[in-house]
């Protein structure tokens, strides 16, 4: 028996759908002139979903044996799968489990560290709900421990988890403003945009999944202000396009100020602290003009269309990884997960106009080619591995015409300069 607070049919059945809606999002805001998107944070959002699916692929962490332990020797078994109100008590609890969660994970570092990643897209649309932490595996199950012990179901607690992670989607949008009456009962995309905000008048607040009551009730909620329009990211912004980094940055911070403050004491409270508190010999000024600064480096056309086209590839490998999962061996997941998470890395270092990605892009995608048949690392029989094969030799392919144009350029550009 397996229960993994995310591990749900209806999540997979429902991706297919979230980028239908991302598209549709995106042709919406270019026709009314209210465009959202940028490609370098959309691809940096899509890829760092993909890639927090892996995890759950893998059945990392304890929460399976631990909820399966709870289930067989200390279920109070007060709720039966066959009584209707288990579910409607069910999704209640849930959702009141998440907000205590997700409240923990915005009030202590140690869980922030995990959850900030969701919380680094500067720009605010349906893609920002796909940032999913690769991480949360590692305690956010704790909280939802009381139902397990009340005795809900697993297939009950399972589909819930799912309904209440779907229903999230949709508010991740500025198209939709004021729902009137919703707005007093469910989260909604205005009340989830102020949890969005950085701004000192919004911040650490409005944590519920489906319903707002909540945060009314335990005093977080906060409505957005006319005057004052959210700006979206976290107090100390990511700076960087690399899905790895987005899920480690505050542990790297947290580390890095351990090793640095000469207070034992802070050396201890760092991790535990409050997620905005630092020790005092560890604080950085900050220029007051780069809390409106998104990160944009410029970059060429034919970068913008490479990256397009690794995303592209992402979604379709991990999707078939993803949708037929009983086919793969376990090493054969965790293989397309490195694999995935390498090309992706380079592709942010690429979109940071770091053009040597380009040549290390092409040497990965060889000898990933060479250990596919020759190391037999994936099954060729599997519909995923010939679309790995085929991102590799496109891989190899588009970065061969890239530079053989650029020399053409090159050449031309010296003759213009003879003449």
């Amino acid at each position: 028996m397996e229960v993994i607070t995310d591990k749900s049919v209806i999540i997979t059945l429902a991706i297919p759908v979230f980028f239908l809606l991302i598209i549709v999002e995106y042709i919406y805001g270019k026709m009314i002139g209210k465009n959202t998107y940028r490609l370098n944070d959309t691809v940096t959002s899509i890829t760092i979903g993909m890639i927090s699916r892996f995890p759950t692929m893998l059945n990392l962490g304890v929460q399976s044996v631990i909820f399966v332990y709870i289930s067989s020797y200390l279920n109070l078994e007060l709720l039966s799968v066959k009584n209707p109100f288990t579910w409607i008590i069910a999704f209640l609890l849930y959702d009141l489990s998440y907000y205590w969660m997700h409240r923990m994970h915005h009030e202590i570092k140690i869980l922030w560290a995990t959850h900030s990643v969701h919380h680094h897209g500067e720009d605010y649309n349906l893609a920002t709900a796909l940032r999913q932490t690769s991480t949360g595996w590692l305690w956010k199950w704790i909280f939802y421990m009381p139902m397990i012990i009340l005795g809900v179901p697993v297939e009950v607690f399972i589909a819930v988890a799912g309904v209440n992670l779907v229903y999230q989607f949709w508010v991740h949008t500025e198209h939709i403003g004021h729902l009137g009456f919703m707005e007093k009962i469910f989260i909604t995309p205005m009340n989830h945009r102020i949890h969005h905000a950085k701004n000192k008048e919004y911040i650490d607040a409005n944590y519920g999944g489906v319903f707002i009551i909540w945060d009314r009730m335990f005093g977080t909620y906060t409505p957005q202000k006319p005057e004052l329009d959210p700006v979206y990211g976290t107090a100390t912004p990511l700076n960087s396009w690399n899905p790895v980094w987005a899920n480690f940055q505050v542990f790297s911070i947290m580390i890095k100020d351990t090793i640095k403050t000469k207070s034992w004491k802070d050396k201890f409270r760092v991790w535990f602290s409050e997620t905005y508190w630092r020790p005092e010999d560890c604080i950085e000024e900050k220029n007051p003009k780069d809390f409106y600064k998104k990160f944009n480096p410029k970059i060429t056309y034919d970068i913008k269309i490479f990256s397009f086209i690794q995303m592209l590839f992402t979604i379709t490998v991990s999707g078939s990884v993803l949708t037929f999962v009983t086919a793969h061996q376990y090493s054969e997941i965790a293989t397309f997960g490195i694999l995935i998470i390498v090309i992706s890395m380079l592709t942010s270092y690429l979109m940071q106009s770091k053009t040597v990605a380009y040549r290390l892009l092409m040497f990965f995608s060889f000898f990933s080619i060479f250990g596919i048949y020759y190391f037999e690392m994936l099954s060729l029989e599997l519909l995923s591995t010939k679309l790995i094969l085929a991102q590799f030799y496109l891989n190899i392919l588009a970065v061969i015409t890239i530079y053989g144009m650029q020399s053409l350029q090159n050449i031309n550009l010296l003759r213009t300069k003879t003449k």
